[in-house]
């Protein structure tokens, strides 16, 4: 079972992502694990990426894509995958579908958790972030125990700047532009699942296991 998330940031694609492995027990791939991964063993492939993120660059799609690739020829990803990051841009999916094509491949579904961007920003600027523990909290579905105060080490919990709601507008103006014709490019593929991402995540879930079957 392959599957690719799709998603604006904050939509909780992530999330699903992480317990669609974990029910059908197959890999969750974010390409930032595979880049730190392949930059920490010090392979090929990494050392190149590395050489893009040290000068503050977008690793290449062909890159990416042989990244991806590279993942998915391992054994664990024998019975599928899910995708999560990756791909952005319709560059990227037409590099994908080659690159399994070559393979005798072809992704299974690409699940669209769709979130109305209001629904986005106010969903963001409500998160709250400790810096020394790495704890994160809502303010309204997971508020701390003490206002401000982080549960797990006591320090300050802070709005973090990427969910500052003026940011939170320039990254979905961003997907946008680049990620929404992913919807239309899988749809064409005739393998696009749409869910209603404002529901509860528990709801989501269900809704994707109605979809994926049990």
């Amino acid at each position: 079972m392959k599957i690719i998330m799709l998603g604006a940031p904050g939509a909780g694609k992530g999330t699903q992502a992480k317990q669609i492995a974990a029910k059908y027990e197959i890999p969750h791939i974010s390409t930032g694990d595979i880049f730190r991964a392949n930059i920490k063993n010090g392979t090929e492939l990494g050392k190149k990426a590395k050489e893009y993120m040290d000068q503050g660059m977008l690793v290449p799609d062909e890159l990416t894509c042989d990244l991806v690739m590279d993942r998915i020829a391992q054994d664990d990803c024998e019975r599928g995958f899910v995708l999560d990051g990756f791909p952005r841009t319709i560059p990227q999916a037409e590099a994908l579908t080659n690159a399994l094509t070559k393979i005798g491949q072809s992704m299974d579904y690409a699940i669209d958790v769709d979130v109305p961007d209001e629904n986005i920003v106010n969903r963001m600027s409500g998160r709250r972030a400790c810096l020394n523990c790495g704890a994160t909290y809502h303010i309204v579905f997971n508020p701390t125990k003490a206002e401000g105060v982080c549960d797990a080490c006591g320090n300050e919990t802070v709005l973090r700047d990427d969910d500052k709601p003026e940011t939170v507008q320039k990254r979905l103006s961003v997907y946008h532009d680049q990620t929404q014709p992913l919807i239309d490019y899988y749809k064409e593929q005739n393998i696009l699942k749409s869910v209603d991402g404002t529901k509860p995540m528990d709801e989501v879930f269900s809704d994707i296991v109605a979809i994926l079957g049990e």
